[in-house]
């Protein structure tokens, strides 16, 4: 195989969250239902000269690998809706190479080490890669939000306080705190 191959793309870490979620249940949903749900995440050392700068920005992209998803789908149930969507259509964890997209709120930085809030990260999630979130690059205006259109009173409820199941529905609104 050539190092060019698409097949084949390697990815390593460049951190780890540290979160006192511990499995899916009563999880965050999203990270707009947790605006104040600390995290830290611990940068490694070989990727902390990378964090230059960093902390002149409110809210960072954090890209993720969802290593706790047992299964890849391609075809699921979201948690706002009954019926059947394409993976790539929903915001549902298990998709094609687990791949995680959280956009946190910067605290402070000491070290190698984020102090965040905006957690939807169960403790340990690899972090593969961290951007700054800048509202002239990554707002839109939008017209159309396919199935989701459907669900806008339950989507403005689950934002404010969706906590996960184990099987990935939206469950009760009680967390652990």
């Amino acid at each position: 195989m050539s190092t060019d191959d698409p097949a084949l793309i390697t990815c390593r870490p460049i951190g780890r969250v540290i979160s006192r979620f511990t499995e899916a249940q009563g999880m965050p949903i999203q990270t707009a239902g947790a605006l104040d749900e600390p995290l830290q995440l611990e940068v490694y050392a070989e990727f902390e000269a990378g964090l230059r700068d960093i902390e002149g920005f409110d809210h960072l992209w954090l890209l993720t690998h969802l290593h706790q998803v047992p299964q890849e789908r391609l075809e699921v149930v979201p948690f706002l809706d009954q019926h059947s969507h394409g993976v790539f259509a929903t915001r549902a964890p298990a998709r094609p190479n687990r791949l995680g997209l959280s956009l946190v709120r910067l605290i402070g930085r000491e070290g190698r080490w984020l102090q965040l809030a905006g957690n939807d990260l169960l403790d340990g999630t690899p972090v593969l890669d961290i951007k700054p979130y800048v509202p002239r690059f990554d707002v839109r205006e939008t017209q159309r939000i396919g199935w989701f259109e459907g669900h806008l009173d339950r989507l403005a409820s689950t934002c404010s306080d969706g906590r996960m199941t184990g099987d990935g529905s939206p469950g009760p609104t009680t967390s652990s705190r």
